[in-house]
C-alpha cells in the first residue's frame, strides 16, 4: 500500500470514490471521427467555403455580376479579405471590378470570359462530384442517411440553442 503524501486532502468519509471521466457510449468516437473526415474532405476538395471556384460559381449563377458587398455578404467575407481574393481573380482575368454606374460607392463584380469558361469548369466539377460522393449507397440508402443526419443536425443545434 503507498503512503499518503504529506499535506495531501483525502476523501475520507466520501461515499464513493472519485470516477474517471465517464464512459464513453459505443461508437460515438468512430462516428464523429468520420463526420470530422467527411467535414475536411469536403472543405479541402470542394475548396472550402470562399475560395476561388465558389466566387466565380456564385457569379455565374447570379448572371455573370454581383455587387462586391453581395459576395460579401453571402461568404461572411470581411471587405479587406474579399477585396484581396478579387484583386487575384482580377490579376487573372477572370473577373472585373467597376463602379455602379447609378452608386458610385458600390463595386460591380463581373465574370470575363475566362471567368465564365472557369465557372463552368467548376459546374462541372461540382455536377460530378455530386453523381459520384454517394454512388456507394443505394438511393434508399442515401434517404436514410439523409434522415440520420438530419436528425443529428436538429439534435446539436438544440444542444446549442441555435434553432
Amino acid at each position: 500500500m503507498q503512503e499518503p503524501i504529506a499535506g495531501a486532502a483525502t476523501l475520507e468519509g466520501a461515499a464513493a470514490p472519485v470516477s474517471a471521466v465517464p464512459e464513453e457510449p459505443p461508437f460515438v468516437s468512430a462516428i464523429l471521427g468520420d463526420l470530422g473526415f467527411c467535414g475536411h474532405y469536403l472543405h479541402c476538395h470542394r475548396g472550402g467555403r470562399s475560395g476561388r471556384g465558389h466566387i466565380l460559381y456564385s457569379l455565374y449563377m447570379a448572371g455573370g455580376t454581383r455587387t462586391q458587398r453581395e459576395l460579401g455578404e453571402q461568404f461572411d467575407l470581411k471587405p479587406g479579405s474579399l477585396s484581396e481574393l478579387l484583386a487575384k481573380l482580377e490579376a487573372g482575368g477572370l473577373v472585373e471590378r467597376t463602379r455602379d454606374e447609378r452608386d458610385s460607392r458600390r463595386l460591380v463584380v463581373s465574370l470575363t470570359e475566362r471567368g465564365e469558361a472557369e465557372a463552368l469548369a467548376e459546374r462541372a466539377k461540382r455536377v460530378r462530384f455530386r453523381e459520384r460522393c454517394l454512388a456507394c449507397l443505394a438511393p434508399e440508402e442515401q434517404e436514410r442517411l439523409l434522415g440520420y443526419l438530419d436528425r443529428v443536425k436538429e439534435h446539436w443545434r438544440s444542444l446549442d440553442g441555435t434553432d
